[in-house]
């Protein structure tokens, strides 16, 4: 009587910690990360204006949580333009998009972020210098 009534308990405590353990998954926000800036080639083509090609990993999930975005900021922190990227890139990682912009004569280098539209900002940025 004693073994049987031991497993029953068992049972009844495992149970639900199980479920507890599976709805805290569930609840999680998704793993996908944060989008990280893998690599930049900047390019000038005329006297202020330059292409910026960037390439971002994120392990998008769909219209709910991709990288939706990058920045190219100047020293100070200040965004100098912004690609928005209008859709998912899901099978297609990681993925490189350009941007022509102008950037002042003073900025000497620029830093670029990637967003995502779960976490935001947050993953691996990159500086590059801006040739004169």
């Amino acid at each position: 009587m004693k073994l049987i009534t031991r497993k029953v308990m068992k049972r009844q405590v495992f149970i639900p910690w199980t479920l507890c353990a599976l709805f805290a998954v569930a609840s999680t926000p998704s793993i996908a990360g944060e989008a990280d800036v893998l690599d930049v080639k900047i390019s000038k083509s005329s006297t202020d204006m330059y292409r910026v090609s960037v390439t971002v990993k994120h392990a998008d999930e769909g219209w709910d949580h991709y990288a939706d975005k990058w920045d190219v900021l100047d020293e100070a922190g200040n965004i100098l333009g912004t690609r928005v990227l209008m859709h998912p890139h899901v099978d297609e990682q990681p993925f490189t998009r350009s941007l022509t912009l102008s950037i002042p004569m003073n900025v000497k280098n620029v830093t670029i972020r990637a967003h995502d539209k779960v976490h935001g900002y947050g993953g691996s940025e990159f500086t590059v210098k801006v040739e004169q």
